[in-house]
């Protein structure tokens, strides 16, 4: 099984190593975890464990989100992802997965939703330099300037950086160090930072780097 979780991040902070070397760590939240359902090749096509993560009031969840935590005697859930397998997994439905299932896992990829600024120019959005701020530029100093070739293509080149929606997508921070597993309070630590808020769900999975 690709071992992975459901939490939440808790903040930043740093630990000492015997050296005195100070770590930049992120505290996560991971777990506990109801294992929703179980994907099959036979059933569905491929192989995947849909976990559940943090309980949602049931008058706050839909009638089929009731219904499908009731498969398995939980309630519904706010956070609900999958976890893609390379083949069948022993993991049952109902099974409930805590923060122990990475003591054997040196390295993970956590997955959020970065912090939205919403529409945003080029010197915030891209750390454009701007124009002078001399004679002659008349109130032109955050412009991104020229932006387009001349008669040949006589149009802006597909991809170029313009202003527009900055943040708020899905981002893959690969292959961090886990530095500490916390059984007792459900905590993983892991050296470095990752993507959205304090508070924000996140999706912990064993790396598939080598």
């Amino acid at each position: 099984m690709r071992v992975g979780l459901l939490g939440r991040k808790v903040g930043m902070t740093q630990i000492y190593e015997a050296d005195g070397t100070a770590v930049p760590i992120t505290v996560l939240e991971c777990g506990p975890c109801t294992v929703l359902q179980v994907r099959t090749e036979e059933r569905d096509g491929y192989h995947a464990v849909q976990l559940g993560y943090a309980d949602k009031k049931r008058k706050n969840a839909t009638q089929a989100a009731r219904g499908h935590a009731k498969k398995v005697d939980a309630e519904p859930k706010r956070y609900i992802r999958e976890l893609r397998q390379d083949g069948p997994t022993d993991v049952a439905a109902g099974q409930t997965l805590t923060v122990e299932v990475f003591n054997e896992i040196g390295r993970v990829d956590v997955i959020g939703t970065s912090k939205g600024r919403g529409f945003s120019g080029v010197l915030k959005r891209h750390g454009f330099k701007g124009l002078r701020a001399t004679h002659g530029v008349k109130r032109m100093h955050r412009h991104p300037g020229s932006s387009g070739p001349s008669a040949d293509p006589a149009h802006t080149r597909k991809g170029i950086k313009k202003p527009g929606q900055f943040g708020n997508a899905r981002i893959t921070v690969k292959n961090l160090k886990v530095v500490r597993v916390d059984l007792t309070n459900n905590l993983l630590l892991v050296r470095g930072a990752v993507p959205g808020p304090n508070g924000g769900f996140l999706t912990i999975r064993q790396t598939n780097k080598v």
